[in-house]
């Protein structure tokens, strides 16, 4: 069944959800198949797996915690993981840039015309490199959008913090930007996951803050945010409520890799490492997917609240009881959705 989402609010800072799912009765006429903004089966399923499969626990003891995390990093194999990615290596060609003194991998799809890229900033909480996950979910945007890929894999905490690779980021993204100005492409867009879509957003901001500075720069023409990690500071009113419904995110282990990334407490509030929390004018157009069974949902909230006060262009899509960045599974239905929604919004 084809569904049509309403929207509540104006366009900035608007919420926009999606009405009940219905199946008809022959007895009783239409009847809920499932509760409002009730999530799939398979959605179920995998809000049960995943955080099994990763691993997820409370945080015992920061020492602990910071030399396993630094341990687990030193094992593993540098360079795209595309192994689990069906028919990769055939529909793509990967070009590594080192010209920020971290790999960036540009992935231009080769069975469909390319005319835009996108930046995209995965997640993992500032610990944990690009994984399958990633690689899988933007092989399938590149070949619906028509669009080339281009992946940072920036260096990470507790070994670095947010200082040894935003100005390079920023760079990166300028360049392409410019890119597309010179060769007519699409606009830039910059897209990112979880911290990821932290980053980008800290990435937008200082884009402008050049443009406003200098008179002259490239900015990005939109951006995509899956369940942003936009406020390190964890102060979102009910951000602890929230807590408590999230399988997969532990608050403690939140506040911990947030401080590592900002490198001190004292930064935590810095508009490169917390964005939610700074001048939200003048930003590209934006889209931002997030579900409610989301340790980070109360501080996407709070990013539409300051969106609407900046006059800043965001939609944002808040998902009843949906996992966290639940949008980049296309093996559940919320996933294929949400991956229609931002073709749409980036058509």
């Amino acid at each position: 069944m084809t569904r049509t989402p309403y929207a509540c609010g104006t366009r900035r800072g608007s919420c926009v959800r999606w009405p009940t799912r219905h199946r008809l009765s022959p007895r009783f006429g239409v009847v809920p198949l499932f509760p409002a903004g009730s999530p799939s089966l398979l959605h179920q399923v995998v809000a049960t797996v995943l955080p099994r499969v990763r691993r997820a626990r409370d945080l015992d003891d920061a020492a602990l915690e910071r030399r396993r995390i630094v341990t687990w990093q030193q094992t593993q194999e540098p360079g795209l993981p595309t192994r689990l990615v069906p028919g990769f290596s055939r529909r793509f060609d990967v070009e590594v840039d080192t010209c920020t003194g971290f790999p960036t991998y540009v992935l231009t799809p080769r069975d469909v015309p390319v005319t835009r890229t996108v930046l995209y900033g995965h997640g993992g909480g500032f610990v944990k490199p690009i994984d399958v996950f990633h690689v899988r979910y933007t092989a399938i945007l590149a070949r619906r959008l028509g669009a080339r890929i281009v992946m940072p894999d920036y260096p990470l905490a507790p070994t670095h913090t947010w200082r040894d690779s935003h100005d390079d980021l920023v760079d990166l993204a300028v360049a392409w930007a410019e890119h597309a100005d010179a060769t007519g492409e699409r606009p830039l867009t910059l897209m990112g996951d979880s911290a990821g879509g932290g980053l980008v957003l800290a990435l937008a901001q200082t884009m402008r803050d050049r443009v406003r500075r200098d008179g002259s720069g490239a900015v990005a023409g939109s951006m995509v945010l899956h369940a942003p990690w936009a406020d390190l500071t964890s102060t979102a009113p009910g951000t602890e409520e929230f807590a408590l419904r999230d399988p997969w995110l532990f608050l403690s282990k939140i506040r911990l890799y947030a401080e590592w990334w900002a490198g001190s407490p004292d930064d935590l509030v810095r508009p490169e490492v917390s964005p939610a929390l700074a001048d939200l004018s003048d930003l590209p157009p934006t889209l931002m997917l997030h579900g409610t069974r989301d340790t980070l949902a109360a501080a996407c909230r709070l990013l539409v609240r300051r969106a609407e006060e900046a006059g800043w262009d965001l939609t944002s899509v808040e998902e009843h009881d949906l996992l966290h960045v639940y949008s980049l599974f296309p093996v559940i239905p919320e996933g294929r959705r949400a991956m229609r929604q931002v073709l749409e919004f980036l058509a």
